[in-house]
Parts: C-alpha cells; structure tokens; sequence
C-alpha cells in the first residue's frame, strides 16, 4: 500500500526546519522496515502549481509492505515523531495502486492491488524529470494548465510537489470518480495540449502516471475523503 502524508508548518522556524529534513531525513530513514520506497517532497506556491516553491507545505510518500509497517513508523520512529511535534497541520491518505506506468529513479515502486472503477474515487500521481533544455518550454504551459484545473467538477484536493526545484516535478490530485478525472485530463484543451507537447517534443528524461483507490485517511487540514472510507476500500 502506498501513502502520502501532508505537512505544514506555520512558523519561520519551524519552515527552516522542514526545509533541512529534505536533505536530512532521508538517511534517517533508510532501512526503515516494511517501507519499500520513499521520497520528501517539497510544494509550489500559490494553488500547488507555482513556479515558486511553497515552504509552509512539504510531503512525504511511502509505500509500505502494509497498513501495520506505516503504523509503526508513523507512531515510533523519530523522523515521523519530529515531523508531528513541528507541523502545525498534518494529513494521510491510504492508496492501492490500480494502474500504473514508467518508472521513478529508474523503477516501478507501485504495484497494482486494486481495480480502477470510474464510477469510483480515484486517487492520481503524475510524476517526471524534465529534460534541462525544455524546462523553459515547460513551465510556459503549466499556468494555464494550473489555472483551468480549479474548481474543475469532481476535484477534491490538488497540489503540485517535486524532488528538484523545476527539473523533477509531480502532482497529486483526488477525485470525487474516475470518470471526472478522465474527462478532465483528456477532454479539457489546456491539459490535453500538454499531453500531446510532451509525446511530440519529448520533454521528460523520466516519468511515471499511476491510479490509486483512496481507502482511508488519518489527521486533517488538507483533503477529506469523496466517500466514507469503508466505500473506497479496494475490494
């Protein structure tokens, strides 16, 4: 199972210190058993789409053996314990994966549990390193595309996270179903421009699209779940 946990903190100091665990936790947390694959993430400015980075707002992915090895960690280790004495708002969302292809640092770390239903919610991540040459070309086409995708019908919750500031980008995003999120991202002009650029200009050295279904969520001040969780559990 997989989950991403939303951070943020509210004071200078307490974004100081957000801002060094990217480069600090992850040694932390090697060998962190049942954790299978991991990354801190950081966030744009304004609705999570901006050039600029956001450092009140920071993420962490996991995937995870099981719920129990995230339990464990969430509740024991001291890099999950300092993330909640310093965030002044945290939020987890608990995925199985229904569809994924490409890869991440050169593999594939989701593996696919559950079935995508579109009359469903629906959990996506897109993630991919961008060529340095066409970074420019890039960020020309993400305003627009940041900009049309608010308030779109059946948009729960989006942000736009990254590893590298410009080069290695994702974005999250749930959906009240599967079909909302589909006739968004290949039906509205903005978005479905950006797909046909980056199949004929080749702008990623490496990308990944995944599906997930949403099951459950723990802490608050992000998101809330399009159903009750017991609805959105992979059968």
């Amino acid at each position: 199972m997989t989950t991403l946990t939303l951070f943020r903190f509210a004071t200078p100091s307490a974004r100081i210190w957000a801002l060094s665990q990217m480069g600090l936790a992850p040694r932390r947390m090697q060998g962190v058993a049942g954790l299978r694959f991991f990354k801190l993430l950081g966030s744009g400015a304004a609705n999570g789409f901006g050039i600029k980075p956001n450092f009140g707002v920071y993420g962490l992915l996991g995937v995870w053996d099981d719920d129990l090895a995230f339990e464990r960690f969430w509740g024991q280790h001291p890099v999950a314990q300092g993330y909640q004495r310093k965030a002044c708002a945290w939020q987890t969302v608990f995925l199985n994966t229904s569809m994924v292809h490409g890869q991440w640092d050169g593999t594939c770390p989701f593996e696919p549990t559950a079935t995508f239903d579109p009359r469903m919610p629906v959990a996506v991540l897109t993630r991919a390193t961008i060529y340095p040459r066409h970074v420019l070309r890039f960020w020309r086409f993400v305003a627009p595309v940041s900009a049309d995708v608010e308030g779109r019908p059946g948009l729960r919750f989006a942000v736009g996270v990254g590893e590298l500031p410009l080069i290695q980008q994702a974005t999250f995003s749930l959906w009240d179903s599967g079909k909302q999120m589909l006739d968004y991202a290949y039906r509205r002009a903005h978005h479905a421009a950006v797909i046909q650029k980056t199949r004929e200009l080749g702008w990623y050295k490496e990308e990944m699209f995944a599906r997930f279904v949403p099951y459950r969520t723990e802490g608050e001040g992000f998101f809330t779940l399009p159903l009750p969780a017991s609805d959105c559990a992979a059968k």
